[in-house]
């Protein structure tokens, strides 16, 4: 541990000193230099072999926004004292809650108002329908005339209500316009950490990578390795796959068919990141499985219809009174505890 603390005062040693200039304080037979030594050769030999991506993930590497998320990572362990593993989780949650929460609750306000401009519809297509039907038999337009006229005028009229309360259905993605970027350049930074990139050399890179290889906890007191227990991978697919259900059991309105397409491909998507959590460093997982984890958390809290009032999320006829009791019942629905009452059975056929 000394040596350690020794190599983080050194931190802010002259970059100029290259690896090989360390003298008397490089220690080959040190297991834990050793580590990085090792860490350094496969990241060299992982450029090396990958001819035919080396373009792509090099220039992500070196991008900026990855440089200043190692930057903010690095220096929200340096100042917290936490080791790795809690350092990426307080990280994860503090991005999260700055970038993806505000979105979330935008996202959640947008799609209140459309569904609130929504109810207006039907008394203005009805008085859209009889318009369309005076201009017909004054101007004598045909079928095809009056049906082009008439679904022009709907939309423009829906265009204006969408002006009017600031709800363009585009706003509602833009959550994942914040999220994917982030849980990218997280990973990605997280990812140069552990293999000493985009400089192996650096002897910053070297002290960071020293100290993952004991910043782990329990079963994966390494964070630079694998998870041979695969208990963060499959840990990591039921969060994502508790996210994917909690979104279907708590839909008021029966799926539509792109819905039910899109929980299945997510679902897939879900088992197909286990396999994947296999084969990365634990840090990785630590942080796949933070982020999952608030994004589990997030979606429940914003359930509370007390918790939207206070965020400024409008009250729509879609929004459950009572959403935590509603999931209890259907989970243990699904889990086969609770038999399905008359109303909760599908209607036949």
């Amino acid at each position: 541990m000394a040596a350690l603390l020794l190599l983080r005062a050194c931190r802010r040693v002259n970059p100029a000193h290259t690896y090989l200039g360390l003298g008397s304080t490089y220690n080959p037979h040190n297991p834990r230099l050793a580590s990085t030594d090792a860490a350094a050769e496969a990241a060299s030999a992982q450029l090396a072999n990958a001819s035919g991506l080396v373009g792509f993930w090099q220039t992500l590497s070196n991008s900026t926004p990855v440089e200043y998320m190692q930057d903010a990572l690095v220096l929200i362990h340096d100042v917290t004292g936490l080791p790795w593993w809690s350092s990426i989780v307080l990280s994860t949650f503090m991005f999260r809650g700055v970038v993806t929460l505000p979105l979330t609750i935008y996202q959640h306000r947008i799609t209140a108002r459309i569904e609130k401009i929504a109810l207006e519809m039907p008394a203005i297509v009805e008085e859209l329908k009889r318009e369309a039907a005076m201009a017909k038999q004054k101007f004598k337009w045909s079928d095809k005339q009056t049906m082009v006229v008439y679904q022009r005028s709907i939309k423009k009229q829906w265009q204006k209500l969408i002006v009017r309360d600031n709800c363009h259905p585009m706003k509602t993605l833009i959550v994942l316009w914040g999220q994917v970027p982030l849980w990218i350049f997280q990973s990605v930074a997280l990812r140069n950490l552990v293999y000493m990139l985009p400089n192996p050399m650096s002897l910053q890179a070297q002290i960071v990578t020293t100290e993952m290889t004991i910043g782990g906890f329990g079963w994966i007191p390494n964070l630079t390795v694998v998870d041979n227990s695969y208990i963060l991978p499959v840990t990591l697919g039921l969060i994502n796959l508790a996210i994917i259900e909690v979104q279907s059991m708590t839909r008021t309105r029966p799926p539509t068919r792109l819905q039910s397409i899109f929980n299945n491909m997510f679902r897939g998507l879900s088992l197909v990141m286990v396999p994947v959590a296999c084969t990365v460093p634990s840090a990785l997982c630590v942080y796949w499985v933070a982020s999952s984890s608030f994004g589990l958390a997030q979606n429940l809290l914003l359930l509370s219809p007390d918790v939207r009032r206070r965020v400024g999320i409008p009250k729509t006829q879609t929004e459950l009174d009572q959403p935590y009791d509603l999931l209890w019942l259907k989970t243990q629905q699904r889990l086969g505890l609770v038999k399905l009452s008359a109303t909760d059975k599908p209607p036949s056929k």
